[in-house]
């Protein structure tokens, strides 16, 4: 039996014709207007579903095709979005952007397929008119098993301008423009080099998501939008996933969580939740110690070499997870945190912060991306998440890189094989140094439930 839930893709054209912004205002709006709205993001995104969780006042969840696979995708929807009046997906790059120049791999298309939703599609209209029916049709007959619902005309010079847009779509028998958004009618949203900043109350307050909604409202049919949105097709679950396994031994796990760690996948956490694992949130900013009673810790990433000094003064922290390291404690720690865990970090000019010094090397800051895309991991030996053989797929996005030999004192050795994609070699990776694994690569291990279960069995173990 499907499910009949009312949904939409916000895809764009490309990067940088305002999907974020268009998302933001329809969920600020949908909202506004009583509903409970879902929000989804798609693609190895931290910082969209944190405006996205404001925004709709509930946890945004990742769809990643190419990390997780179809039935993943389709459980994770069905689920989070169960208890919604409709669900917003906001898309990744342009519409049919992906892991492949030949294929929908990781693509929104991907997504909108598996998901038999309809799709917005949002463009950049400065400098047009006609020409949009052609670019229109070229996105809607592109691929047949993706269907094109409405356009967003976004930049619109005038409410003419959005009028003749409209006009030149219907006479061509298009899809109709259901927002016609003029230039500067959306506020800006603030920005650093990963892109957006990681959204709060102080940056996305309820006054700017109230110009956002208002925005929509005035630009917009929302009634037109909501009535695409109520048509979706039932869903069907291809199969049901596993059932979730539970630790026979309550689980307690550290998440270090403030504004220089904070890159976490709402799913990977949801599993760890669900197979036992209590979370305490702590500040290696401004604790002084880990909470007590720890199993394991978690160390995701973000920003920590904007925040280097202070993570290096707070030597109470520091020497907290170096003695919970030697007790033989698991931690995990994912970019931000493996620079945490190295000997130092290294800034922009030249100044060094010392860190915690249980990885041996230090991590330096570069003035350009070092790594950008997804990978996927193969484990040369046993470790915290599956044995010698095991897979994981997971994404890197980061601007620093180790640096010098490995502290002689120090064992630390790579346990992943990584298979980067656009790239036919594998390069050692993953870090072992007893309990303690760190790696660059932001693993999804909530869609490989035996890597979940490995793991905190390794964490019940100190219970």
């Amino acid at each position: 039996m499907g499910r009949s839930c009312p949904r939409i893709v916000v895809a764009g054209t490309n990067s940088g014709v305002g999907k974020t912004s268009i998302t933001l205002a329809l969920v600020s709006a949908l909202k506004r207007r009583g509903l409970t709205v879902q929000a989804f993001k798609v693609g190895p995104d931290y910082l969209d579903p944190t405006y996205l969780s404001i925004a709709a006042g509930r946890p945004c969840y990742n769809l990643d095709g190419w990390m997780t696979g179809e039935d993943y995708v389709r459980g994770l929807f069905l689920s989070k979005a169960a208890t919604a009046d409709i669900a917003i997906i906001e898309g990744v790059m342009g519409l049919f952007d992906g892991s492949d120049p030949v294929h929908s791999n990781g693509s929104t298309a991907e997504i909108a397929s598996w998901l038999s939703s309809p799709v917005l599609l949002v463009v950049n209209v400065h400098g047009m008119a006609r020409s949009i029916s052609a670019l229109v049709r070229g996105y809607s007959q592109f691929d047949p098993n993706v269907r094109v619902a409405g356009v967003i005309a976004n930049q619109c010079g005038s409410e003419r301008h959005g009028f003749w847009l409209g006009e030149s779509l219907k006479a061509f028998g298009m899809p109709p423009v259901v927002a016609s958004v003029p230039r500067g009618a959306l506020p800006a949203l603030p920005s650093r080099h990963l892109g957006l900043v990681t959204a709060d109350d102080r940056n996305l307050p309820d006054t700017l998501l109230g110009q956002l909604a208002e925005a929509m409202e005035r630009h917009g049919s929302v009634d037109d939008i909501l009535g695409i949105a109520r048509n979706a097709p039932p869903l069907e679950r291809i199969s049901s996933q596993a059932e979730r396994w539970r630790s026979p031994r309550p689980v307690t796990l550290g998440v270090a969580h403030d504004a220089a760690f904070h890159f976490y996948y709402q799913d990977n956490l949801d599993a760890l939740e669900a197979s036992g694992c209590r979370l305490i949130r702590f500040s290696p900013l401004s604790d002084c110690t880990l909470p007590a009673g720890l199993d394991g810790v978690y160390l995701g990433g973000g920003y920590p070499e904007e925040y280097a000094q202070t993570l290096s003064e707070n030597r109470g922290m520091r020497q907290a997870v170096r003695d919970f390291a030697a007790a033989g404690k698991p931690i995990y720690a994912e970019c931000g945190g493996l620079m945490y865990l190295s000997m130092g970090i290294e800034s922009l000019d030249g100044k060094r912060f010392e860190m915690v010094g249980l990885l041996p090397r230090w991590t330096r800051m570069l003035g350009r991306l070092k790594s950008l895309g997804y990978a996927e991991v193969t484990l040369v030996e046993d470790s915290l998440f599956g044995k010698a053989g095991d897979k994981l797929r997971g994404h890197e996005f980061h601007y620093s890189e180790l640096i010098g030999p490995p502290a002689p004192e120090v064992e630390c050795q790579p346990i992943y094989l990584v298979k980067r994609m656009r790239s036919d070699s594998l390069e050692p990776e993953g870090f072992q140094c007893g309990s303690i694994l760190a790696s660059y690569i932001h693993a999804h291990f909530a869609s490989r439930g035996d890597a979940v279960k490995h793991f905190v069995s390794l964490c019940s173990r100190q219970a």
